[in-house]
């Protein structure tokens, strides 16, 4: 999901004045672990950052991912006591951490953000029901053609972004629940069809490769 038209992420911090601070993350450091105190809502102003969980017997699985411009850890708003996923950054990240007394502040007292956030939350849980009939009706081919085509974010009427090397197969497997290998072999069969093309990054071709999404003769991977 791509942050509202017209959005400033820096107008908003300028407008809450104190009560957030902005720092710096290297390419795989942590921005907060699982267990953490969740006390602060974060904002990502720069770079990409992968979302996981580590389950009871230590498996690791990546639930998400955040875009410049999207809020994330804003479970302490609705009493989240600890974080209940760990935040990566994915490259080299510029994240603003605003305490949650303060945002509740803010929102209270302009409710033009205050449209806007509730907004960002709404479109953002209708992306996980989307991806959960994704994960429940669609073959693996299926869901990796639409995560390629959300990563490159694509909109009707806009061109395609590359993907940057930073995302790897293992990650990609990792967020629609399958293996490498049967991402490899998609990934293959993709470029040979002329779907995507990759060196370096990944070039989405997306009128071809939504076809992939209304072929219902696959079976299911």
């Amino acid at each position: 999901m791509k942050p509202e038209a017209g959005f400033d992420p820096r107008d908003l911090l300028r407008k809450l004045g104190q009560g957030h601070s902005i720092a710096k993350f290297a390419k795989n450091q942590t921005i907060y672990a699982q267990g953490d105190n969740a006390d602060s809502v974060y904002l990502l102003l720069q770079g990409r950052i992968k979302v996981v969980v580590l389950s009871v017997q230590g498996k690791e699985a990546a639930t998400g991912m955040v875009s410049p411009g999207q809020f994330f850890g804003d479970g302490c708003l609705v009493g989240e006591i600890s974080r209940s996923t760990t935040t990566i950054a994915m490259q080299d990240c510029v994240v603003a951490a605003i305490a949650s007394a303060r945002l509740i502040e803010t929102l209270r007292a302009q409710p033009d953000f205050a449209e806007l956030f509730v907004r960002h939350l709404l479109l953002r849980n209708r992306r996980i029901e989307e991806d959960l009939l994704d994960q429940l009706l669609n073959c693996s081919e299926k869901r990796l053609a639409r995560l390629l085509l959300r990563l490159a974010e694509f909109e009707e009427g806009s061109e395609p972004q590359p993907i940057a090397p930073h995302i790897s197969q293992e990650t990609l497997a990792e967020m629609i629940g399958t293996t490498r290998s049967r991402v490899s072999f998609f990934m293959n069969k993709f470029r040979k069809l002329g779907l995507i093309s990759y060196d370096r990054t990944i070039e989405v071709h997306p009128g071809r490769l939504s076809a992939v999404l209304h072929d219902q003769a696959e079976a299911r991977g």
